[in-house]
């Protein structure tokens, strides 16, 4: 209990909103290590407010009244971002007219924040590790060993795992930073969060400037929660300072809020719709997108079969591989425009009657249990193949009554 009284008290602080539990386990972890000095590494999408984080660990930790030093490491050049660092002598290179200190050094007995630090040179990767592992640092231009102690909080919106194997980021360096690791979830991960966002965006931009703040009727405020944020709050509450700076009734329908949401394609998974929509909109998106999926698994079917007994027919033994389904998915149309379909040899699928003969229902049953068994019973990374969200995903398998022993 007093955990969440905590939490609480650290929201307030922080202007920080939402209840969702993924948030909650986020910053019950930030709390947890406060009080340590182990490095502390922040991973989440863009926009999801990891600077909140090394903020919130530095405020309940022992170096609060030390300095707290925030630093873009994507934003510097790699020339100068060493000595903007560690500091340099005077004379260390072109315009260098005085000695400098960097910023561990400036930060000594507090707390120094790297965003983006998957962006650092390897070179300036060598520096940090020397640093992190013993203290010690050189200034640029200086053969002098200085020492410093700060506690290093960083964040990133790459996958470092990836960028080792690509030779971009150092494996020993990902360990030391990767001590204790927060994630902080992407927006679309907390729907119930999305409507009280926008409520405060919305309320600052009706303080800021005077005016009625701007209400969603229940399709809207439907249309917000299943949309998929790819700027997460970034985003939100663009959208929402866009609205109510632009519109004059201020009940705002789901008709509207249409024509601020930027459309996602079709071929990625942003397109998911949420399962906790009634719009009937979304509902015949996510039929299409599985009607579609299974039509042109059947087409290649067939053409396949067709390739086949032509070479035999032929006296051939070579069979053209069926092409891959990714491939086949990537000739989808937007689900907007359901009419710009090609259905040519729609002739060859009525021979083969077993498939004609299925309803949806059943069509959308025998994709989610082939989905499910692809993906070991793993209903987020299923809903993720079959271009849906886990609440969708969720409530098909309960109406289409699939259970375990079907999968």
């Amino acid at each position: 209990m007093a955990e969440n009284i905590d939490i609480t008290a650290v929201k307030q602080r922080f202007g920080i909103i939402g209840n969702s539990e993924l948030l909650n386990r986020a910053l019950s972890v930030a709390l947890r290590v406060a009080p340590t000095d182990l490095s502390v590494l922040v991973v989440g999408e863009s926009g999801v407010g990891k600077e909140f984080f090394p903020q919130i660990i530095h405020a309940y930790s022992a170096r609060k009244h030390a300095k707290y030093i925030a630093v873009n490491c994507g934003a510097i050049p790699e020339g100068t971002i060493d000595s903007e660092l560690f500091g340099h002598e005077k004379g260390a290179f072109t315009g260098a007219t005085d000695a400098r200190k960097g910023y561990f050094e400036e930060a000594d007995g507090g707390t120094i924040f790297l965003d983006e630090v998957g962006e650092l040179p390897l070179s300036t990767q060598v520096r940090l590790l020397r640093v992190l592992q013993s203290g010690e640092f050189l200034r640029v231009g200086s053969a002098k060993v200085q020492k410093t102690d700060v506690r290093v909080v960083a964040a990133t919106n790459n996958d470092l795992l990836k960028s080792i194997e690509t030779g971009r980021f150092r494996e020993d360096l990902y360990y030391r930073l990767n001590t204790v690791p927060i994630a902080v979830p992407a927006l679309r991960d907390r729907p119930e969060d999305i409507p009280l966002l926008f409520r405060k965006f919305a309320s600052d931009v009706a303080v800021q400037y005077h005016m009625p703040a701007i209400t969603l009727d229940e399709g809207a405020r439907q249309m917000l929660q299943n949309y998929y944020w790819r700027g997460n709050i970034r985003q939100l509450k663009n959208v929402a300072e866009q609205i109510s700076a632009l519109e004059r009734t201020r009940t705002i329908t789901a008709d509207i809020l249409s024509g601020y949401l930027t459309p996602v394609q079709p071929s990625s998974a942003a397109m998911a719709p949420s399962g906790g929509s009634t719009s009937a909109t979304g509902d015949m998106s996510t039929e299409r997108e599985l009607l579609y999926k299974i039509l042109f698994d059947m087409r290649s079917d067939i053409n396949d079969m067709k390739r086949m007994l032509t070479d035999i027919m032929q006296g051939t033994s070579h069979c053209t591989p069926a092409p891959q389904q990714h491939e086949v998915i990537g000739l989808l149309p937007s689900v907007s425009h359901p009419a710009t379909v090609d259905y040519a040899e729609s002739e060859e699928v009525t021979e083969v009657p077993q498939h004609t003969e299925k309803t949806k229902a059943d069509v959308q049953r025998e994709l989610i249990i082939r989905a499910l068994r692809n993906n070991n019973g793993r209903r987020r990374d299923a809903a993720r193949e079959l271009f849906m969200s886990e609440r969708t995903l969720y409530r098909r398998i309960k109406e289409l009554g699939i259970t375990d022993d079907d999968i």
